[in-house]
């Protein structure tokens, strides 16, 4: 298998000028590309964000009848696209397929600017997500979805984000999470292995209070590739992962986790552009230093900015979780710091719960 990194991620909104607004405004991410009608997209309206290692495109579908419509009236704000960088298209949809993946787009030569016809293809993922196959060839002018054309806005016109704080960078996509029907998590992995060549990583069984969820992390050999599968424990009582998946009618991308080099500096910029943050009380930072040696004089920078911390043999990390800013709620992102941390421990992954839970709590009060 082929597979190197995620090309880019694409969400599927109804609002295509809001959406852009919060991850330009909000963010960080500068506008690079534009597709639609105009550009022989007659279906929806595309704009290709970009932020250093990390691609996103918003697309809102044009009209009640096409596939990106039915998306969207389905699961709401939504990813809908996770793609993949190939150096072997032709290679990599067959695999897929003879994995158990269905072939949605058979290799055909790619339309977006500078890829010079390099094939691409498509193939079905979990629930109704897709993954776009990108060829590694000729990527001239960045990662863009090849099955439309583009209009590449100009250097100057790619950012509105230009007083973010530069050691906030997002260098990469750390991972992504997703929130699955119970039953299915093992069938999943074992669909990723086989047709993706993304083995199995790690395991957690989570406990928090009456409720509970397993876990599995899955990775390919090059680490660009990282999803945390969940699904609840259908024998406790229902959580966040539960609500999740009747909000957004399935199965689907829960957050995307940007890596970070200074999470404290981003936290505080991001919040100056209105990024709201879910809270961590005060009691957490109380009990850190027991927990997590070594964060004494950082805790009250922690404190401040609500980063939340966790430890593996291998170092640290520091997380934060935004709120979701989306109609449905479902959707939203994390950033994460590494210090030499490797692992998505239990502490990590009850973190995550827990602070989605405060939030859940909160919201219905």
């Amino acid at each position: 298998m082929t597979l190197t990194a995620v090309a880019y991620s694409e969400l599927y909104v109804a609002d295509r000028r809001k959406a852009v607004a919060h991850l330009v405004d909000g963010h960080g991410f500068g506008e690079v590309a534009l597709a639609g009608p105009e550009t022989g997209a007659p279906d929806g309206m595309s704009t290709a964000l970009r932020r250093d290692g990390v691609t996103l495109v918003v697309t809102q579908p044009l009209g009640d009848s096409g596939e990106g419509a039915r998306y969207v009236d389905r699961h709401g704000d939504s990813i809908g696209d996770i793609a993949f960088l190939s150096t072997d298209v032709e290679q990599d949809h067959a695999r897929a397929v003879a994995g158990g993946a269905t072939s949605l787009t058979a290799p055909a030569p790619s339309r977006a600017p500078g890829q010079a016809g390099a094939p691409f293809g498509a193939v079905s993922g979990f629930g109704d997500l897709r993954h776009t196959l990108v060829s590694e060839t000729g990527l001239t002018a960045g990662h863009l979805p090849p099955d439309r054309e583009w209009t590449l806005l100009r250097a100057a016109d790619e950012s509105r984000a230009t007083d973010l704080v530069r050691s906030g960078d997002v260098p990469a996509l750390d991972h992504i999470a997703v929130c699955l029907e119970a039953g299915t998590l093992r069938d999943t992995v074992t669909f990723y292995e086989r047709a993706f060549d993304i083995p199995y990583y790690s395991s957690e069984y989570i406990e928090v209070g009456s409720q509970a969820m397993d876990s599995i992390v899955v990775r390919n050999a090059t680490g660009g590739i990282t999803f945390t599968f969940i699904e609840p424990d259908p024998d406790r009582a229902p959580g966040q992962i539960d609500q999740f998946l009747t909000a957004h009618a399935g199965a689907g991308v829960q957050h995307l986790a940007f890596h970070v080099d200074d999470i404290i500096g981003t936290v505080r910029k991001l919040s100056e552009r209105d990024v709201a943050f879910l809270h961590t009380p005060a009691t957490y930072y109380d009990m850190l230093e027991g927990r997590v040696a070594g964060m004494g004089d950082r805790i009250a920078d922690l404190r401040e900015t609500s980063v939340l911390v966790d430890r593996d043999e291998w170092g640290y990390l520091l997380q934060i979780f935004a709120r979701s800013p989306y109609p449905r709620g479902t959707l939203f992102y994390e950033y994460i710091q590494r210090n030499g941390a490797r692992g998505f421990g239990s502490s990590n992954i009850k973190a995550l719960y827990e602070a989605v839970e405060r939030a859940r709590e909160a919201s219905s009060r």
